[in-house]
């Protein structure tokens, strides 16, 4: 199990759980932050310093928002636009720097401004 970033995230990205994590699992895209399944520890220290309640336990992912399971394993394990092999487990985010880019998922949503709270995860993962 792991800990999963949600749509909140998008397009604020305020790397908060960045800073915090111990084992520099969360990868930055082009307007979201990814944690990588397979590096994270588990150890909860990104949840509660997100401003946004984007970070849940994989558990704890309302069904609604259950596809960003899926979209945070799947930044790593598919080639994303422009990269022409997936990521990988490359065992930390800060030698490598921001990809620039996102899943399908993530690219596909909404600016913020026009996204809808209850739909669209804006205020976190409280049900």
């Amino acid at each position: 199990m792991t800990y999963v970033i949600g749509a909140a995230c998008i397009d604020v990205m305020d790397r908060a759980c960045v800073d915090e994590c111990p084992v520099d699992c969360i990868y930055e895209g082009g307007r979201t932050l990814y944690i990588h399944p397979d590096e994270c520890v588990d150890c909860g220290a990104c949840e509660p310093v997100c401003p946004v309640e984007a970070i849940a336990y994989e558990d704890d992912v309302p069904d609604r928002w259950s596809e960003f399971v899926d979209d945070n394993a799947r930044f790593f394990a598919e080639p994303l636009p422009g990269i022409l092999a997936p990521i990988g487990s490359p065992g930390g985010a800060a030698k490598l720097g921001p990809f620039g880019v996102d899943t399908p998922l993530v690219t596909g949503y909404p600016p913020l401004a026009e996204r809808d709270d209850t739909r669209d995860n804006r205020a976190g993962f409280r049900e």
